[in-house]
């Protein structure tokens, strides 16, 4: 028997000459959430879904420890302004160089950064409090709030300096809150202004 096969590929009835039939390859199925009209993605619908009857903004509460922290933080960076002008300007009268220099404006920057951050945050905890209180007492949260919350944190901070200064802590809290509440308007976000408005 001759080794002859051993060379030859192994067929199974077909000739060598004849071409294999070509293998037809399966279509993928097309998934049906592909096929979609891109209309239906350009809707005016809101971003956020709210419950029924809640108000589409963050309230007094929510706002309130955003509104602290970052006027303890704005008092942090505008007190350590402050105090390291005024520890340059002390130091150069002072003709101190070197290692106390340092100390010296450290001393003026931590000292009086503190302490505008502590007094602008207890106003930031004085307007959130009356803020808060008076959307509770009220049920609902307007230019009111704002302007009543203002006047009676400029009150009560200055409540313990007689009863002049009080008065002029509380015209300083009006005039603020009042000139908050006028640029919130010119703004068009003042949902009471705009229904006024609409019935003009």
């Amino acid at each position: 028997m001759s080794d002859d096969f051993l060379s030859k590929p192994l067929s199974f009835g077909t000739s060598s000459d004849e071409s294999p039939a070509p293998s037809r390859q399966k279509a993928s199925p097309i998934s049906p959430y592909l096929n979609y009209d891109p209309r239906f993605l350009q809707s005016a619908q809101p971003e956020f879904i709210f419950p029924e009857g809640a108000s589409k903004q963050r309230g007094r509460f929510e706002l309130a420890f955003s509104q602290i922290g970052s006027s303890v933080m704005a008092g942090a960076s505008i007190g350590g302004v402050a105090g390291l002008y005024n520890g340059i300007k002390a130091t150069s009268l002072a003709n101190q160089t070197g290692k106390l220099r340092r100390t010296q404006l450290l001393n003026h920057v931590m000292k009086q950064g503190s302490a505008t951050a502590n007094t602008l945050g207890t106003l930031a905890v004085m307007y959130s409090g009356f803020g808060v209180l008076l959307q509770w007492a009220r049920g609902e949260d307007d230019e009111i709030n704002t302007v009543l919350a203002g006047t009676s944190t400029g009150l009560l901070y200055k409540s313990s300096a007689g009863l002049r200064k009080c008065a002029i802590g509380g015209g300083v809290g009006f005039t603020l809150a009042a000139l908050y509440c006028l640029w919130g308007i010119s703004k068009g976000k003042s949902s009471k202004f705009n229904d006024f408005k609409q019935y003009m």
